[in-house]
């Protein structure tokens, strides 16, 4: 391999940082780190990672190119950095999608304007203004409709309306989440607005593919078998091969494929959420990067590469779209978090692990981490991989296990009231030294 050097633009604290860097030092390719954190101190990660601030991308652009050094591709992990890395790709002369294309990707109303454009299935929408009262559209708007955010991803503030009441508590749930100390930073005008939108009947699908000039390469169809019909729309299946019949598999990479050109987008992986009733494939969001989290970790292609991997060679100017997903069926489950609370623990992993076909359990909470669900949440207790040799034996596989799991999360006051605060870590391996708290070994 000629090429050694990527830059990789993610965030400081993202799930899959360290799994492109683990997949960089296999191939023995320098990854060149940029990520969001503050440029005044001294490498606190020690990760020689040039210092970006996500909140102005132009910048963060400039400052990739200065110092970044000759390179050969750019990667992105995330919405953000997707774009930072799209700017920063033209500047370089390096292929990647269009930034106009990558920032309609993380603009829903821009994204409904594309796909409407090009003539694809659409649900009625409509702007609000943050600021506004939302009495009179609840007045006027027809149910059911969902109200979003426009800037966020992973289904965060995303409301069900069925009613005048819900509609006027949706939008004001929203408007609480906006002002949030972490989404203001950000200042972006998009987060200003919430959509109201058509609700969308139908299964969801996800497609994952990836760009070469133009030109789609599937790599896999995902099912999410757990209905999404609201209020909230947390993901927790993802299985492929899908089971959905292949006229309708066809239908879903159709519309990614006119979705992708609507938005402009040429060249990198992409992740597509879809839905699918009888007026075919509606796409719902276009993503300029791979599929988030841990995810990727239930994609495995020819010679056992990973997805991360597969996106590095294409990054280097390697031909992937002759790669195929492996022969098996895989899945994963992202561990929804029950309540708001503060976590303390887990049992059950290793009953979980003793479930036919379960690959792996991650448990990416932290003992004290606050908690917080879905709409306003962003996060999720740990993910769970199986593979099987089918798609149904392994979503069995996923749900067996995620009933063996059990997770302690607490509220302040419990904590106080009971005082029990003194757990520790071990290796891995969560031990609570106060009577009553689970204990994994």
């Amino acid at each position: 391999m000629t090429y050694k050097r990527i830059v990789l633009v993610a965030s400081k604290t993202g799930y899959q940082t360290r799994a492109f860097d683990e997949a960089a030092k296999r191939f023995g390719v320098e990854l060149v780190m940029a990520t969001d954190r503050c440029d005044r101190l001294d490498d606190p990660w020690g990760d020689r990672a040039i210092a970006l601030k996500f909140a102005r991308p132009e910048n963060a652009a400039n400052a990739i190119v200065a110092q970044a050094g000759p390179v050969d591709g750019i990667v992105a992990v995330g919405d953000r950095p997707a774009h930072i890395a799209a700017l920063a790709a033209e500047a370089l002369g390096i292929p990647f999608s269009p930034p106009q294309a990558v920032a309609a990707c993380r603009n829903k109303f821009a994204a409904r304007e594309r796909f409407r454009a090009a003539g694809l299935p659409v649900p009625s929408y409509r702007l609000l203004p943050v600021a506004q009262d939302p009495r009179a559209t609840a007045r006027a708007s027809a149910y059911p409709c969902v109200l979003k955010p426009l800037g966020l991803s992973a289904s965060r503030g995303v409301i069900r309306a069925d009613s005048e009441p819900e509609f006027i508590a949706a939008f004001e749930r929203i408007r609480a989440l906006l002002a949030t100390p972490d989404i203001v930073r950000m200042n972006e005008e998009q987060n200003r607005y919430v959509q109201v939108e058509s609700y969308i009947r139908g299964r969801e699908f996800a497609v994952e593919a990836m760009l070469t000039c133009g030109r789609l390469d599937l790599l896999a169809i995902f099912d999410k078998p757990d209905p999404l019909e609201g209020p909230f729309f947390e993901e927790t299946l993802y299985v492929t091969p899908s089971r959905a019949p292949a006229e309708i598999q066809a239908e879903l990479v159709a519309a990614t494929e006119r979705a992708v050109r609507a938005l402009g987008l040429t060249h990198g992986p992409m992740h597509a959420e879809l839905r699918w009733n009888d007026g075919g494939a509606w796409p719902l969001e276009i993503a300029a990067r791979p599929i988030g989290g841990l995810c990727a970790r239930a994609l495995r292609f020819d010679g056992g590469l990973g997805l991360e991997e597969l996106t590095l060679l294409h990054a280097l100017g390697e031909d992937t779209g002759r790669m195929r997903r492996e022969a098996c069926a895989s899945g994963v489950m992202m561990i929804p978090i029950p309540k708001n609370g503060v976590y303390h623990g887990v049992s059950g992993v290793a009953s979980a692990l003793e479930v036919e076909s379960i690959e792996q359990v991650e448990i990416t909470a932290k003992e004290g981490q606050q908690l917080v669900r879905l709409p306003e949440g962003s996060s999720y207790l740990g993910f769970l991989f199986a593979r099987s040799g089918t798609p149904q034996a392994a979503e069995d596989a996923l749900r067996r296990a995620h009933g063996r799991l059990e997770f302690y999360i607490a509220t302040e006051l419990e904590l106080v009231a009971s005082g029990r605060r003194n757990a520790t870590a071990r290796g891995g391996a969560i031990s609570y030294r106060e009577e009553g708290f689970p204990t994994e070994s």
